[in-house]
């Protein structure tokens, strides 16, 4: 099977979102696939005036990506199109160049950018908002300032409207992927019909362990150094806690800088790691705490976590919820109670019976639900399905 993969990568070239769609191609090709990328790159905006002017119109139409992918579909012949990230240099004006050929169109959803324009649903100050799903819909997103800039969330507000509007990406696609049985009724109360959408949750390999005999130690955060990751509520934590070692794993820039700056002694930073040094800290880590705010589409580090026997501790909300069992392979606490998730890791860093027991439940549901295999296997059927109807036509 011939598959193009169409996204546009974030400024740091290390998302959750990359990673996981990079996996995803790994296990087609490791399965005799064909699969070529269509991929634009975000870094290149960085601090440049032009190449956010740029980033601004590109985003609602850009013709010169339209232009290349007709080259790219006349050369390379796909039997099915899968669209990650269009934004801000490729744009939905790919979509109809598609459509019109009949080729299988798949999006696959690790957020909420169909129906928020920020994608996260999440405002400035930190709080879950859902106001652009009616009413003046995407006119919130400039009226509350979400991207606390208003040119861009001018921006980010036009390119919606017109994707929902013009281009008709809530409307136009065969199937839409999405990660949790949460995000599916999100997408179902949002109007995308349920026959078109198809949970194939996030995966991770298998875990590798580290050869080094160090005790678990680190309460670790693991991800992007950012407000809407519930950094602040982590640190603050570990300000309270000062006997008990912490860690944060991830890529510090921007306004993660000050917060690095401003971090508790107690605190190890270790920066950005992949490949065996992220499975080494895994091993390090006596638990893993994801206190995301936003819902989330599909947080890979718990799965990762639940890959390495370690127990998770998250926020009960959106698709945290969905894949932590609570009081089984790990705890839920309250989204944003600082008092709750401090009491939450002070009573199981000593718990030796909780941390093995929540442990192993979460090795034995990642193995099962969330292994490469069982994600081929569902991600296989959608293509194959989609590729019969379209033949029928």
């Amino acid at each position: 099977m011939k598959i193009l993969f169409i996204h546009n990568n974030y400024a740091s070239n290390t998302s959750g979102e990359e990673q996981a769609a990079e996996a995803l191609r790994e296990v087609l090709v490791a399965h005799g696939h064909q699969v070529k990328w269509f991929r634009r790159f975000s870094d290149v905006i960085r601090d440049s005036f032009w190449k956010k002017v740029q980033a601004f119109f590109s985003g609602m139409y850009n013709p010169g990506a339209v232009k290349e992918l007709k080259g790219i579909l006349d050369e390379f012949q796909p039997d099915i199109v899968q669209i990650q990230n269009l934004y801000p240099f490729i744009s939905p004006g790919i979509i109809r160049i598609i459509k019109r050929r009949r080729i299988p169109l798949v999006m696959r959803c690790p957020n909420y950018r169909l129906f928020c324009p920020t994608g996260l649903h999440l405002d400035r100050r930190g709080d879950i908002c859902e106001r652009c799903l009616s009413g003046l819909r995407e006119l919130n997103c400039i009226k509350k300032n979400c991207e606390n800039d208003l040119p861009k969330s001018f921006g980010y507000a036009l390119r919606n409207f017109l994707a929902r509007t013009v281009w008709g990406v809530t409307k136009t696609m065969d199937a839409y992927i999405v990660q949790t049985t949460f995000q599916r009724q999100k997408f179902i109360d949002n109007g995308i019909p349920p026959h078109k959408l198809f949970i194939i949750s996030g995966f991770s390999s298998m875990a590798k362990k580290t050869a080094n005999k160090y005790e678990p130690k680190y309460v670790t955060f693991i991800g992007r150094v950012s407000r809407e990751k519930g950094i602040e509520e982590f640190l603050e934590v570990a300000k309270d806690l000062p006997n008990i070692p912490f860690a944060v794993v991830g890529d510090v820039r921007g306004h993660g800088i000050s917060i690095k700056l401003n971090s508790p002694s107690n605190i190890l930073w270790t920066g950005f790691l992949t490949g065996d040094k992220l499975d080494a800290f895994f091993q390090y880590s006596k638990i893993i705490v994801v206190p995301s705010k936003w819902y989330e589409g599909f947080p890979n580090v718990i799965v990762n976590a639940m890959k390495h026997g370690r127990p998770v501790i998250s926020n009960n909300l959106g698709a945290m919820s969905d894949i932590i069992d609570h009081r089984k392979n790990g705890i839920l606490v309250e989204t944003g109670n600082v008092e709750d998730l401090k009491g939450a890791i002070r009573k199981l860093y000593d718990d030796e019976i909780n941390i093995n027991f929540y442990g192993l439940n979460g090795k034995n549901k990642a193995d099962l639900l969330y292994s490469s295999q069982s994600v081929y296997n569902d991600l296989i059927n959608l293509y194959s399905n989609l590729i019969k109807e379209k033949s029928k036509v």
